[in-house]
Formats: C-alpha cells, sequence, structure tokens
C-alpha cells in the first residue's frame, strides 16, 4: 500500500511541474494544460483529493515538450524610470532590447537611438537580446537616460536610417518572413501601433507607400532650404500617383520629423494631391538575419501587415507597392518591395535625376493590373519599356 501511495504521489509531482516557467504566474496555465478536465476553481488540496479516484497516466518527455511549444509568450511587466516618473510596459519573453526601447518611446517620445537604459549588474547594449534571456525579476524597473528631440540639436549623422545596408539572399528573406516569432511581433505591432489618418481611404485605389530619406528628399547634403533637397519631380509624381493610388508616408525617423520634413516640402498641404496617412519608425519590427558569410544582423524593417491589418477593406498584398532605397525594409513583404535608387549629393544629381518621372510611368502602367502579387519590380523598368512597346503594336 506504501509503495502504491509513493507512486500516486509521483505522478502528481510530475504533473504538476510546469515545463520551463520563467515567472510563477504562467504556471496556472500549464497546469490547465496538463490537466484540462480539472476544476480550476477548486483549491490544490481538493483537487488532488479527487483526482485520487480517477488517476492520470503518466506524463511522457514529448507529452511535456508539446505542452511547451504550445504556451504562449511569456508575459512580463517591467518599469522603467525617466526623470522621476515611472512608465510601466508590458512586454513578452520573445521580445527584443530593441523593442523595449521602441515601447518607451512610446510613453516618453524619446526615441530609441537617444536611450540609454541602466540595471543593475546588466549592460545592455545589444538591441537584438531578447528580454527572455535576461536576468530579470518580476515587475523589474529600469533606468532610462536620454532626451526628446526638442531639446537637442539633432546632428543629421545621427539620423536612425543612415545604416550601412546589406545584402539579404532569398533564403534569408523566406526564413524571417515566415518566421511565427516575427509574426507574433507583427500581430503584435498591428493591434497596438496607431496610424496617423490624414484623409480618407478611398474605395479602389492601391496605395503607394513612400519612405522619405533618400527616397524623395536627400537628408545629408547642406542647403539653406529643404526645398533645395527635394528630388526633382516630387510633387508631379504625387499628383499622377494621386490618381490611382492612395498615398501613405512612412520613415524610420520619428512623426515629429515625418511631419516637419513633409510640411516643409509642401506634401501635407498640396491643392492636387491628398496623404492618406503618416507612420513613424514606431510601426515597425526588429528582425535578425543569420547570414553565413557575415553572422547575424539585427535590424528593424517596415511589415505592410500593419498596414493591412488596420485598413483591411482597402489595402491587402495584392494592391500594394512601396518604395525604399533599403532592400531590408521589405524583408516581412518581399513580394511588394521596389527598391528605388537613393537620391544623394543633391548640388550635382538635381540635374539629371529623373527617377520619380520613370516611376510615375510605371505606376500608372501597373495599376490597370487586378493583382500585383505576380509582378517583379526588380524588373520595373524592363516592364514599362515593354508595356510601351505593347502600346506602339
Amino acid at each position: 500500500m506504501k509503495e502504491l501511495i509513493s507512486a500516486f504521489q509521483q505522478r502528481l509531482r510530475i504533473a504538476a511541474t510546469p515545463p520551463l516557467v520563467f515567472h510563477s504566474f504562467l504556471s496556472v496555465e500549464i497546469l490547465v494544460l496538463l490537466s484540462p478536465k480539472s476544476d480550476t476553481t477548486k483549491p490544490m488540496a481538493e483537487a488532488s483529493s479527487s483526482s485520487s479516484s480517477a488517476m492520470a497516466p503518466a506524463l511522457d518527455a514529448e507529452a511535456i515538450a508539446a505542452v511547451g511549444e504550445a504556451a504562449p509568450p511569456e508575459e512580463m511587466t517591467l518599469v522603467t524610470k525617466w526623470r522621476g516618473k515611472d512608465y510601466t510596459l508590458r512586454m513578452v519573453g520573445d521580445d527584443t532590447m530593441g523593442e523595449l526601447k521602441r515601447r518607451i518611446c512610446e510613453v516618453t517620445g524619446v526615441l530609441p537611438i537617444r536611450q540609454k537604459l541602466l540595471y543593475p549588474k546588466l549592460l545592455l547594449n545589444d538591441d537584438s537580446v531578447l528580454l527572455s534571456s535576461l536576468p530579470l525579476r518580476p515587475n523589474s524597473k529600469f533606468t532610462m537616460i536620454g532626451t526628446v528631440e526638442d531639446e537637442i540639436f539633432v546632428d543629421q549623422e545621427d539620423d536612425p536610417e543612415i545604416l550601412n545596408d546589406y545584402e539579404i539572399d532569398q533564403n534569408e528573406v523566406t526564413a524571417i518572413k515566415d518566421k511565427e516569432v516575427y509574426k507574433q511581433k507583427l500581430k503584435r505591432r498591428a493591434s497596438q501601433y496607431k496610424i496617423k489618418i490624414l484623409n480618407p481611404c478611398r474605395k479602389g485605389k492601391r496605395l503607394l507607400v513612400l519612405d522619405i530619406d533618400y527616397t524623395l528628399f536627400d537628408h545629408r547634403s547642406a542647403a539653406e532650404n529643404p526645398i533645395e533637397l527635394m528630388r526633382p519631380y516630387l510633387h508631379e509624381f504625387l499628383t499622377a500617383a494621386y490618381s490611382e493610388y492612395d498615398i501613405m508616408i512612412w520613415s524610420a525617423t520619428g512623426m515629429k520629423w515625418v511631419e516637419l520634413k513633409m510640411g516643409q516640402l509642401g506634401v501635407l498641404d498640396n491643392a492636387n494631391y491628398k496623404i492618406t496617412a503618416l507612420l513613424d519608425h514606431l510601426a515597425m519590427i526588429t528582425v535578425q538575419s543569420e547570414n553565413q558569410s557575415s553572422g547575424k544582423k539585427t535590424f528593424d524593417c517596415k511589415p505592410l501587415g500593419v498596414i493591412w491589418t488596420q485598413f483591411s477593406e482597402y489595402y491587402n498584398e495584392t494592391n500594394t507597392i512601396m518604395f525604399d532605397d533599403l532592400r531590408r525594409n521589405f524583408v516581412m513583404n518581399p513580394q511588394n518591395g521596389l527598391v528605388i535608387k537613393p537620391y544623394k549629393r543633391t548640388h550635382s544629381n538635381r540635374s539629371t535625376d529623373q527617377e520619380l518621372v520613370k516611376l510615375t510611368q510605371y505606376l500608372l502602367t501597373i495599376a490597370e493590373l487586378e493583382d500585383f502579387s505576380s509582378l517583379d519590380h526588380n524588373a520595373w523598368e524592363s516592364f514599362t519599356e515593354n508595356a510601351k512597346r505593347r502600346r506602339r503594336m
């Protein structure tokens, strides 16, 4: 009899042991998964005694592993202290330090590149580190040192879009966009981020999403007036595109600078076209590429799913195109991205840059198609030329 009781107690211990639980509050969820028929409203002692009449089978290693995989991402509450005020943030374990900084920016207005986070006995220099890998206590408190943009002179060298671009091969793109962890990040971003809507969406129009720096504007050259740094034919391009496309602007900078730049260029109040919405760096997500030759690279990208989720009645992968000078920004939606030639050194190239003129022809040509998903935007120039030849025939 003693041996039988001992074996029964051993099985109870196995069933009540949660696999790889970081916080105690998650163990209840794991226990429910292991004992789905138990009444979770009963005290533990009562549940244990009642289960003696129907002994559960022992759990093997595969069953425990399956439960671990099915468990939702670990949730955690973090507190950031800045200028004497505490900010409470809800995060999940597969968020990175970069994601944490982005959330801090949402509540404080301090851009991620301006933030320095302090935590006892930890160096927090790597934005790619997962929060779940850090030895953090529940309700951990960070101290943040940083300054909002209003209080500093912004040097163009510190612009968050100034990064060395690097090539990502097709296998890496597929691996990144198909990873469940990034799909979950996209889902959270789409539910949390508030797109700044300026004008109503128009039924039946395609969607054109535009980057700013090096796409519409040379943000590195010196000039007395921002208009001097505007890409040639910008207003003509936007006017023509507006006839077939709703237009959104998405920059990796802060919203204040998106509005400032576009306002200075006369884009936000132009009588010939309207901008539908603005997005900034807070709408981006952080991903990691594992290149065999260059190793791991962590970077932010612009997932169009944020827009498609919030405006599903109007836009999707079949009617959206995005222009950016950085290919990596398309990694979550490579089929919809067109890499535009960067507009740099304004004073040397202003008289010869024809990129927006050519792209106007491409946009108007493909607007006749019902579905963009079969297009190869890498070959946009030859597509435009072929379309011209077909019209002459």
